[in-house]
């Protein structure tokens, strides 16, 4: 005996129904920055490296290189990202304070 409510497979939005494509919004993913050089990028690496070894681990590295540094001048991780002469400074700030801490 047939029934009165269609099979899964006959109705619309049954299986054999492709789901239709959500229209694009218009908006896309796009950078809203250019990355960092090369050079900027090393220097940003090694003076969170040198931190981490010295500081005593993670947490006390993070503090110290996003924190503002009156000695300094400034964030020592801006600092010491942005030139040579402010990544010698930071690292020999860090270690400076590595030396006091033992």
């Amino acid at each position: 005996m047939p029934s009165d409510t269609p099979d899964s497979d006959t109705r619309p939005g049954g299986p054999e129904t492709p789901t239709p494509a959500k229209p694009r919004s218009g908006y896309m993913f796009r950078k809203t920055h250019t990355p960092l050089p090369r050079d900027e990028v090393q220097r940003q690496g090694d003076i969170s490296q040198l931190a981490f070894l010295h500081m005593g681990g993670r947490d006390p590295a993070i503090a110290f290189l996003n924190g503002e540094d009156a000695e300094l001048g400034g964030r020592p991780l801006a600092l010491a990202t942005a030139s040579v002469e402010g990544f010698a400074r930071v690292a020999d700030a860090i270690r400076a304070r590595a030396a006091n801490d033992t």
